[in-house]
């Protein structure tokens, strides 16, 4: 790991976990452009992978702003918005845009394509349609797609529900009825790039998509551990958009994954299962809700998302049945768990603990600093929200005394950055004590 494209970004990964964990709230808003008339700019530019290295690559661009981004921004609209995209392609060949699962989609202006009409270079088209119902939508470039989509032309569409009111945490659901309701939400694009075809691509050469080998992975445009760098990190300006989930025991957070590239990604969440509501924007549910889900949901140990497919997930963590008072409560404390002292049904109200370990022990001695080989995401305490002292030498991360949940793909090739380990798709939950604040509106349209 002597060379300069196999260092890990240490300052990065250092600024990632104190933006997690510093003093500022976290955000559960999901970055993008609010409303329903856009502008889009196809266009060239460099990414950095999370081993330093300098990647040439195609995006769109918010036409505002000009900035060539890594995957294109997500455009976030309402049930039933007669939507507009302008796309002004800066490229030197055809570029289109198809929208799957919107409805009446038209085209002004362009040239005839395979699949849509399209853009010539130096040249602007837009697209009309209507978005018919709620979900999570892909978008991406239906010209030449083999080696538009490896070059990062894709991008993501987020559909709210009839009703919802980002001021009014009643109306968060990903559908139209309460077994899609949530308190948070967070997006994972997954996709991957060969770096040799780009560096092809960016010395002018003929591009083969069949010869494409896959060495990098990402999570909205990033690989780990920079998915958990703040988002319109300024030095990854090609690639603003993070994936942070935060989050207090209790809550439910949607898990809204886009299958960006060419290839198939088992995304696995530590912790618990995740419990799958829809697949390209089709709703698990008969209309029934059944223990707070809709009444088809799939409890999956992994989330498969295919090429260009979508999937949405509801994820909880609690603790419980985890064998021990999680926050380290004994009956000494004078404590209640929903107004009993001891061990008693259901969660609290406030902390929303699991009652029936109330007071419980740990089931074994804590470890002491030189037992336990402390991590950056280790608080030197086994109890959400306490602290302890760590090994010499040790910058805990966890300063809040906050649980962290590992979500990665379960394809260990995916896991790395050009051959080194850790890298690629994964990330960190975190989930933070109930008095922690964290902030829970997204952006109002």
């Amino acid at each position: 790991m002597g060379s300069r494209n196999r260092r890990f970004r240490a300052g990065t990964f250092l600024l990632a976990v104190m933006a997690l964990l510093g003093p500022a709230p976290a955000s559960a808003a999901i970055d993008g452009l609010v409303g329903n008339s856009f502008t889009i700019d196809a266009g060239a530019g460099y990414i950095t992978g999370g081993d330093f290295n300098r990647i040439f690559f195609w995006g769109f661009a918010d036409g505002n702003t000009g900035q060539v981004q890594y995957p294109g921004p997500t455009l976030i609209v309402n049930q039933g918005d007669t939507v507009s995209v302008t796309l002004r392609n800066g490229l030197p060949e055809p570029v289109s845009i198809v929208f799957p699962g919107m409805e009446n989609v038209t085209a002004s202006a362009g040239v005839r394509g395979p699949v849509a009409a399209q853009a010539a270079p130096g040249g602007t088209i837009t697209y009309t349609f209507s978005a018919p119902r709620p979900g999570t939508f892909t978008y991406y470039s239906g010209t030449n797609i083999d080696k538009q989509v490896e070059m990062g032309l894709f991008g993501t569409i987020l559909v709210r529900p009839a009703g919802y009111n980002p001021l009014d945490n009643t109306t968060w659901r990903a559908y139209n009825d309460n077994g899609s309701s949530y308190d948070r939400e967070f997006l994972y694009v997954l996709s991957e790039m060969d770096d040799q075809v780009h560096a092809a691509a960016d010395a002018g050469l003929e591009v083969d998509p069949s010869t494409v080998v896959t060495r990098y992975w990402f999570i909205n445009g990033r690989n780990f551990p920079d998915t958990m760098a703040e988002s319109f990190a300024p030095d990854l300006p090609s690639q603003p958009y993070n994936c942070a989930p935060v989050m207090h025991p209790g809550d439910r957070i949607l898990l809204r994954f886009v299958g960006g590239g060419r290839d198939l990604h088992p995304l696995h969440t530590h912790g618990n299962n995740a419990n799958i509501v829809a697949r390209n924007a089709s709703y698990y549910s008969t209309g029934t809700v059944v223990n707070g889900y809709a009444d088809l949901a799939e409890s999956s140990f992994t989330v498969t998302v295919a090429p260009g497919q979508t999937v949405d997930a509801i994820y909880e963590w609690t603790g419980a049945q985890i064998g021990f008072d999680v926050y380290g409560h004994t009956p000494f404390d004078n404590v209640t768990c929903n107004g009993v002292a001891g061990p008693s049904p259901g969660f609290d109200n406030v902390t929303r603990e699991y009652c029936p370990d109330h007071t419980k022990p740990l089931p074994g001695p804590i470890g002491s600093i030189q037992d336990v080989a402390n991590g950056p995401f280790y608080s030197g305490s086994p109890f959400l929200g306490a602290t302890l002292p760590v090994a010499p030498g040790t910058n805990p991360g966890a300063q809040n005394g906050a649980y962290f949940f590992m979500s990665h793909s379960h394809n260990e090739r995916e896991i790395t950055t050009n051959n080194v380990f850790p890298g690629g798709i994964a990330t960190m939950i975190e989930v933070d004590p109930y008095w922690i604040p964290l902030v829970e509106q997204p952006p109002t349209p």
